[in-house]
């Protein structure tokens, strides 16, 4: 495998990295239909996952902050696969592009939506989507400015405002880790 971690595939797993391994591949996300590969044939976690596991207290907090933007959020699929993806085009984030991609077409995303996604054009979207993919891309630049925060908290509330920033800063994390890590797709 080339990166900077090597695969923890989970026979070779005990205590507190066996117990994140065992949230990880059993929790929400791979229950349900699978949209993208979590584990590889040895049966160590892809992208972000296996990282967590150098440091699971840390890498069980972000488990669960991601668990609960995917599965607890009040954004619908949609709005949230597009969030997502604008952080993955900002970060030029492979990994996120390939699992949220398929996550996004299963949510209802057309193929010219993710195409635009990928360009970071807004254009295809409207509504609260259009709001949504606008306040993402100024928080993607560190801030969103009044005019934005007095339309989207209004719109779509303050507490919506709020779970963007922690997708932002959540899917940021995790492109930064995914290249210094060196993960492969």
């Amino acid at each position: 495998m080339a990166g900077r971690v090597h695969p923890f595939p989970p026979d070779t797993l005990s205590g507190a990295r066996r117990e994140l391994y065992d949230a990880v591949a059993g929790g929400p996300r791979a229950r349900g239909p699978q949209h993208f590969a979590l584990t590889r044939a040895d049966g160590s976690l892809r992208g972000p996952f296996n990282a967590f596991l150098l440091s699971p207290d840390l890498g069980g907090a972000l488990q669960d902050v991601g668990a609960a933007i995917r599965y607890r959020g009040a954004l619908s699929d949609r709005a949230r696969e597009i969030a997502i993806l604008l952080v993955a085009a900002h970060w030029d984030s492979d990994f996120e592009r390939e699992a949220h991609e398929a996550v996004g077409a299963a949510a209802g995303l057309t193929e010219a939506e993710l195409g635009a996604l990928r360009l970071g054009d807004l254009a295809a979207f409207t509504g609260d989507e259009s709001l949504v993919a606008a306040v993402t891309m100024q928080l993607l630049g560190g801030d969103l400015d009044d005019r934005a925060w007095n339309e989207a908290s209004v719109a779509l509330g303050a507490e919506v405002v709020f779970e963007l920033t922690v997708l932002v800063g959540y899917y940021a994390t995790l492109a930064l880790q995914l290249r210094v890590f060196r993960v492969d797709s």
